[in-house]
């Protein structure tokens, strides 16, 4: 497909969210608000581990790349979003939408390379505890981080190559808030089978094998808590990773809900909502799920409070 076909198309248009001009201003500024608390909330996250020594552990130096991923995560669409909703300029350019869905697969799929990392950590901590030392190592640990990059590059790129093979002539509407690359493909018309194919394989390969590879994990953290005799014991163990289970839960689930389930199923506003949960309440609320949830995170966040107080 040439360059030239592609050109009729300059720009897209963002429907964004049916909301009433009265509604404009109160969902304007909780989208603010839960945009602002993501950032700030996981910028704290990154200060804690990078100031307290207690924590330069692999779990949280996982912890500290999701906290940079979810913050870039909810930049490449919210940021958009709002300012389309401010004033009403609903259109995106051709290289802007591109570059939208690249970095939008990238950081949706090293989130889920990232959690599924953090699940095998909490596997090793819980299953293996005498060895977690020597096989948590620092280069493990840097190898996982850099692998989940260059495998979310490397997704990221075959769609966007793929879909910079389409031609899109006619109606160029995509009723989202951003540039979601099923509704692009829709807007189409190429053959786009190839591309279909690929998200179906791409998919399961970065969101639903991670999925089970965490799935595996508990299940074998579970066998293990189950023939540990103490109440104490098994307490300690549902505290090292009840944090990571209710991110996992929240991620995944919302992912499944939109792109695993059927269409038929669900109409247009519950994929809104669907979107709206794993790129920006998800990314909101891990920061509360991990300091509220964590005893060495909230002892960090108490030194650290202690510290300014004291200065």
């Amino acid at each position: 497909m040439s360059w030239t076909n592609q050109s009729r198309v300059s720009n897209f248009l963002l429907l964004g969210f049916s909301i009433r001009p009265e509604q404009q201003s109160m969902f304007f500024a909780l989208f603010v608000g839960m945009y602002l608390t993501t950032v700030l909330g996981n910028i704290l996250i990154i200060l804690l581990i990078r100031l307290d020594s207690r924590l330069h552990t692999p779990m949280y130096f996982f912890l500290s790349h999701l906290a940079f991923t979810d913050i870039t995560f909810s930049s490449v669409t919210v940021p958009k979003m709002l300012m389309n909703m401010q004033t009403q300029h609903l259109s995106i350019s051709y290289e802007g939408c591109i570059a939208q869905t690249y970095f939008f697969i990238l950081f949706a799929d090293l989130d889920s390379f990232l959690i599924t990392s953090m699940a095998y950590d909490r596997y090793v901590a819980i299953c293996h505890p005498l060895h977690y030392t020597s096989i948590m190592s620092q280069s493990l640990c840097a190898m996982l981080v850099v692998g989940s990059w260059a495998i979310a590059c490397a997704c990221a790129l075959l769609h966007t190559l793929l879909l910079a093979r389409l031609s899109f002539c006619a109606d160029v509407t995509i009723p989202h808030f951003f540039c979601d690359l099923a509704a692009l493909l829709k807007l189409s018309c190429s053959d786009t089978s190839i591309n279909q194919l690929t998200i179906f394989t791409a998919g399961l390969a970065a969101i639903m094998l991670p999925f089970l590879c965490i799935l595996v994990s508990y299940g074998h953290i579970g066998a293990t808590i189950l023939r540990v005799p103490s109440t104490k014991g098994i307490c300690k163990a549902l505290s090292t990773c009840g944090s990571h289970l209710s991110v996992v839960t929240l991620y995944y689930g919302a992912i499944i809900g939109l792109y695993f389930l059927p269409s038929s199923s669900s109409t247009h506003d519950k994929n809104m909502i669907a979107s709206v949960m794993y790129t920006v309440v998800t990314p909101m609320l891990n920061p509360f799920i991990y300091s509220l949830r964590n005893k060495d995170m909230k002892g960090a966040l108490r030194k650290l409070l202690r510290k300014k107080a004291h200065s």
